[in-house]
């Protein structure tokens, strides 16, 4: 007689409740922080709750509300919500709305930093040393210790206020070369004092931010945070060291998942989103002189990555290897096959964007085995579509 010394590996269902943290979700899908163009007097809007209320309506388990700035510098436009006594009313109107459906809301909090367009918040850009930026056509402004530090308490502080408003989790943004994801890139960041030089300074800037807001709030929210894998430039952040601040992040126990993502909005934008670079179309809705620019261009800055399924997963596997905390697996989730292909790697959490766009109603569809595959076809067109509020373009209104 055989023994198997080894029992089967226990099946995690991606659509059965889960704990985060001191939550509990009703799914382990979570609606990923999605740029929703709503917010232009920087309120919130019926159109922003309506935006969320969609996907809680259509099961996940979290959506993400994106991009909440920590302080009046951290925006990357105008419009961008900032916690103030102003904006608390609306944000408990839309947790409220989302709580209705069933689902929990969290709130992806930051500072934008080098990404900022400076002429338009009317602020300078920090950024980790000084550059100038083709995206945001502006030098960034190398960030003081004392920026950092109000920086640092702006994002406690921003969580405070998200308990407040009712929301359930917060999600710092350490990715895409905003302002702390800036100083984790070798390429972005040149200081040489104790925020830059060797990845433990590079990183210092991270730690004291999610210790900062644990210390903030405890355990009355979850706390995550939205960390890049790979800048998609040469000489950038990478994996590597990705693992290594990932397993800082753990042992110091400020955070309750991580969510992987990839790309840097200043240097590669496109690298994140994989699928069709839809070039005429963001020309088609940009201001001069960058309307002209992408014409000409816009194939060398904007370029296009093919498209499959789950396609950070070969670098998230990594990091899936290197530490024991909860993972969210983002990218190239577009069903139940991908779903379940996240839960056998060993990853917590699925994040979906692009394809709740496309079907809000996605996750119910699946729980009523009533599921084709994705409508999704990664043209990438709803990114064009943000100045007139995000949505698949495909999809009618």
């Amino acid at each position: 007689m055989t023994i198997d010394l080894d029992p089967p590996a226990v099946k995690v269902d991606p659509l059965a409740p889960a704990r985060l943290g001191p939550i509990t979700l009703r799914n382990r899908v979570i609606k990923a922080a999605t740029y929703e163009g709503l917010t232009p007097k920087g309120l919130v809007t019926d159109e922003l709750i309506e935006f969320h209320r969609q996907p809680a309506a259509g099961g996940v388990g979290m959506t993400t509300v994106a991009y909440c700035a920590v302080a009046a510098d951290g925006r990357t436009s105008p419009g961008q919500i900032q916690w103030t006594d102003e904006t608390m009313p609306g944000l408990r109107k839309l947790t409220d709305a989302i709580h209705g459906e069933g689902a929990a809301v969290s709130a992806q909090i930051g500072h934008a930093g080098p990404v900022a367009a400076a002429k338009y918040i009317g602020y300078p850009a920090l950024g980790p040393s000084r550059a100038f930026r083709m995206t945001t056509q502006n030098f960034s402004k190398p960030a003081s210790t004392a920026d950092i530090a109000r920086i640092v308490e702006a994002h406690a502080n921003a969580a405070r206020r998200a308990v407040e408003a009712g929301f359930d989790a917060v999600e710092i943004h350490f990715g895409h070369n905003y302002l702390i994801s800036s100083f984790l890139s070798p390429k972005v960041n040149k200081r040489t004092d104790e925020y830059g030089g060797s990845l433990a300074n590079r990183a210092r800037f991270a730690l004291e931010t999610a210790r900062a807001v644990r210390d903030a709030v405890g355990d009355r929210i979850a706390i995550l945070a939205k960390l890049n894998m790979d800048d998609g430039v040469p000489g950038g952040f990478w994996v590597d060291e990705a693992i290594q601040v990932a397993q800082w992040l753990e042992r110091d126990g400020s955070l309750d998942a991580l969510e992987l993502t990839a790309g840097s909005s200043l240097l590669n934008p496109m690298y994140l989103f994989k699928g069709d670079a839809p070039l005429r179309e963001f020309a088609a809705v940009m201001p001069q002189p960058t309307k002209l620019g992408i014409r000409l261009v816009g194939k060398h800055f904007l370029k296009e990555y093919p498209y499959r399924d789950a396609y950070l997963l070969e670098d998230a596997r990594q990091i899936r290897a290197a530490v024991t905390m909860p993972l969210v697996l983002l990218g190239g989730i577009t069903g139940k096959a991908t779903m379940d292909l996240a839960m056998e790697e060993g990853f917590q959490f699925v994040a979906v964007a692009r394809a709740l766009l496309r079907e809000p109603d996605l996750v119910n569809r699946i729980t009523d085995e009533n599921h084709n595959p994705g409508l999704c076809i990664h043209c990438n067109k709803c990114m064009t579509a943000i100045y007139g509020g995000t949505h698949c373009v495909l999809r009618a209104q």
